[in-house]
């Protein structure tokens, strides 16, 4: 990509304005030493709007970008499943979830864990949460942003993940959730800002300068790539190494809709900690909640940003209407159409002054995911594996002291793993798939937990302990089974042992750990209300156009 001087300009005052304003917001009154709710909870004292954006923020990274673009090309608007059902999500946690971590007042959800189970099952249950964090999470978004820098600048693949590495960490590990937090609402305004341009630019190509030929020719040229609802054998796509394989398997029908995409969702949205952690820093339940509602609004605009294009690169390399964007996105090693390369390929015909808007904006998009990733990693292990297991007395003080040591060891980590991505073809659905292995236990646990009494500390081990095993034979004995069906049976199996466990072992009586709910802890503002409702109908109204 060759930057002008307005592009550098553009794009180095993002850097500082992020840099900058996180060690600004970082700093502590005369007198005041960050303790641990300082750093791991940004003092709980985020507005709605903050806590909004910083869930989106957190969100879209390089695999929303980088990735779903990816497979927007190879799937099409079917992809945007994840980011409209992700708005449902929102509105269920901001109801159900929220009301009872707020409640417990909790730092982490493995400590939630604890206090409705037992140590074994918070221990058990933080490692996991970790791996999956360090290499599933961090390296797969520090590998979707370098792969970009490399495809629009050139150069080694490593020495953009070392780089993104460092700017995050640069802003981040001092100042910890509230850094991460405030620099987010700067971040979205350049991601979604520098995102309309880029699609924008991508539909003008492809209508030869007006938008609206544009998005009419995407329907004609590309008719399937706006079907929500995939059928078996309907969509061919590439597999990463010149074949194709069916669609079905990322996208299997109406299971996205009814069945267990709720799954992915709901363990995404409801139970992660990098998620759940900006609502726990809110000022109130009624803050936390008008957030959740906030977020909801932005992703109905994602598929906007993030999928669109890719359908347009789709079409722009079927019609071959542009030559060089063809060689951008082509793998040199395989001589194959990556769909990953898409996004980055059409940041390369962006013109002066957009470029550096956009190139900030999937930069935000990935640093702040980065941030976010580390931020509750670091959480998680000091709170629920140092505190609680390596020295009980740790004073506030070092508890932020070993929450920074292990941010910056998560990032050395997975920028040492990143490169041995390279094979993949979709990194998205790499993320979802074995982030999958866990998500079923992770949900029974915590969905029986809330609403069942009668769940036993053992009934949960055998769900955390079973999960990747069952996930993984089912992976390797069924692989013609869509790996978001194969959740929903993990799913059912353990859900019924744990039924079985919990009513043999404790004879039909109440867990004395069961958490005490009444209804009342489930109403919301008005506001709150309004919000949901139109979310909802906005739901229908799109998925009744195309489905």
């Amino acid at each position: 990509m060759d930057f002008n001087t307005l592009d550098i300009i553009i794009f180095t005052g993002y850097c500082l304005l992020i840099i900058g304003m996180g060690l600004f917001v970082s700093r502590e009154k005369k007198g005041h030493e960050k303790n641990a709710q300082d750093y791991f909870l940004a003092s709980k004292a985020l507005p709605w709007w903050a806590v909004g954006a910083s869930l989106i923020a957190s969100n879209i990274s390089a695999e929303q970008f980088i990735g779903m673009s990816g497979s927007g090309f190879a799937l099409g608007l079917a992809i945007s499943t994840y980011e409209w059902m992700a708005a449902a999500t929102l509105v269920v946690v901001g109801v159900f979830f929220l009301p009872i971590y707020l409640k417990e007042g909790i730092y982490t959800m493995p400590q939630f864990l604890h206090r409705r189970y037992d140590s074994r099952v918070r221990l058990l249950m933080a490692v996991f949460w970790l791996l999956i964090y360090v290499f599933v999470n961090l390296t797969s978004v520090l590998y979707l942003g370098a792969l970009s820098l490399q495809t629009i600048m050139g150069g080694p693949l490593e020495y953009g993940i070392y780089g993104l590495a460092f700017f995050a960490l640069v802003y981040s590990i001092y100042g910890g959730l509230k850094a991460v937090a405030w620099t987010d609402v700067v971040q979205v305004c350049f991601l979604v800002g520098g995102g309309l341009a880029t699609t924008y630019l991508a539909l003008s190509m492809v209508g030869e300068g007006s938008v609206w030929d544009g998005v009419g020719k995407l329907r004609e040229a590309a008719p399937k790539h706006f079907s929500m609802i995939v059928q078996k054998g309907e969509m061919m796509i590439p597999d990463g190494d010149g074949g194709t394989r069916d669609a079905y398997l990322d996208l299997p029908g109406l299971s996205v809709l009814i069945g267990s995409m709720w799954i992915i969702n709901l363990t995404y949205w409801g139970c992660n900690q990098y998620i759940t952690q900006r609502a726990l820093a809110a000022k109130s339940l009624n803050e936390a909640q008008k957030g959740m509602v906030f977020a909801g609004f932005l992703k109905l605009l994602m598929p906007l940003i993030v999928v669109v294009p890719g359908i347009a690169a789709y079409v722009i390399v079927q019609e071959g209407i542009d030559a060089p964007f063809v060689q951008a996105m082509t793998d040199a090693s395989t001589s194959t159409i990556k769909s990953d390369k898409a996004y980055p390929a059409l940041l390369q015909l962006l013109p002066s002054g957009l470029k550096g808007l956009a190139f900030a904006a999937l930069t935000a998009a990935i640093v702040s995911s980065l941030a976010s990733m580390a931020n509750s990693t670091s959480t998680i292990f000091t709170i629920d594996i140092f505190k609680s297991y390596i020295n009980k007395g740790i004073t506030e003080r070092k508890q932020v002291t070993v929450g920074r040591l292990t941010t910056l060891v998560a990032f050395v980590v997975a920028a040492l793993v990143a490169p041995q991505l390279r094979q993949l073809d979709q990194a998205f659905q790499y993320i979802q798939e074995y982030t999958g292995f866990v998500s079923p236990g992770v949900f029974a646990i915590f969905m029986f937990g809330f609403f069942w009494k009668k769940t036993t500390s053992d009934a949960a081990m055998t769900a955390a302990i079973l999960t990747i095993p069952l996930s993984a034979m089912f992976k390797f004995l069924t692989p013609s089974l869509p790996f978001i069906d194969r959740m929903g049976v993990v799913f059912v199996i353990l859900a019924v042992l744990m039924v079985v466990i919990s009513l043999v072992q404790g004879k039909g009586k109440d867990s004395p750990n069961a958490i005490e709910i009444d209804k009342k802890l489930f109403k919301t503002s008005s506001t709150f209300k309004v919000g949901a409702a139109i979310i909802i109908l906005g739901l229908v109204v799109l998925y009744a156009v195309f489905w």
